[in-house]
C-alpha cells in the first residue's frame, strides 16, 4: 500500500508517518521508485505500537526504546518484559539506596540483583517517599500487598499474548500505562465496600 493508503489504515496523519520514518521509529517500506514506496500490514502494526504509546503519555526516548525492542527481540520473554516496562517507568536517583526495595522484592520471591534496576529503584523511590513522609505501612497491610500484587502479575503474564512481539509488547506497556490507574481506582472502590462491611453503612449515608 502506498503512505496515502498506510495513513488511512492506521489512522495516522501522513505527515506523522513521515516524521516516524525520519525519526527511525518507523522501517521504511520497499521503494518502488525513488520518490514512492510500499507499506505493509506490519508497518500498520508498528503505527498502533507507537500511537498507543504516544497516547498513554510515553515520550519519544520511551518509544525509542520499545521499537529498539521491536527491532531486535530480546531472547526470552523475561527481558522482553523488562524493556517494555522501562520504556514506562520514571528515571529516579541513580544514588538510591535499594536495601529496603530489595527485602521486599525477595520477600515476593524474586532476586534483587536479577530484577531490571530501574524498577528496583522505583520501589526504592516510593518507600523513601513514605519515609519522609514518616508514613509506615503496617506489615499486615504491606504482607497483603506482596501477596496479592504477586498474583495479579501471575495472572497478567499469563494472559499476554504470545501471537507477535508487537503484541506482547502492546500488552505489557499499556497495561502498565493504562491499567494501573484502573488498578488505583478499584482499590479505592474496594475500600469503601470494605468500609461498608466493616462499619455497617450504606452508600450515600
Amino acid at each position: 500500500m502506498r503512505i496515502s493508503e498506510l495513513s488511512t489504515r492506521a489512522g495516522v496523519p501522513v505527515a506523522t508517518i513521515k516524521y516516524y520514518l525520519r525519526e527511525k521509529l518507523l522501517p521504511e517500506g520497499e521503494r518502488t521508485s525513488p520518490t514512492q514506496a510500499s507499506y505493509g500490514v506490519a508497518h500498520v502494526q508498528r503505527l498502533g505500537v507507537i500511537r498507543a504509546l504516544v497516547d498513554a503519555g510515553v515520550g519519544l526516548a520511551g518509544v525509542r526504546k520499545v521499537v529498539g525492542v521491536l527491532e531486535e527481540p530480546p531472547a526470552n520473554p523475561y527481558d522482553l518484559l523488562g524493556a517494555a516496562n522501562a520504556a514506562v517507568t520514571p528515571a529516579v536517583a541513580a544514588d538510591i539506596d535499594l536495601t529496603v526495595a530489595t527485602a521486599l522484592l525477595e520477600r515476593m520471591g524474586g532476586n534483587g540483583e536479577k530484577c531490571f534496576p530501574d524498577q528496583v529503584a522505583a520501589v526504592a523511590h516510593a518507600l523513601a517517599g513514605l519515609d519522609r513522609a514518616g508514613f509506615t505501612v503496617p506489615e499486615r497491610v504491606m504482607e497483603a500487598y506482596l501477596v496479592h500484587l504477586s498474583a495479579i502479575a501471575e495472572a497478567e503474564l499469563a494472559a499476554t499474548p504470545d501471537t507477535s512481539i508487537e503484541d506482547a509488547v502492546r500488552y505489557v506497556v499499556l497495561g502498565t500505562a493504562l491499567v494501573e490507574p484502573l488498578i488505583l481506582a478499584l482499590r479505592r472502590v474496594a475500600e469503601q465496600i470494605a468500609a461498608s462491611r466493616r462499619f455497617g453503612v450504606t452508600s450515600g449515608e
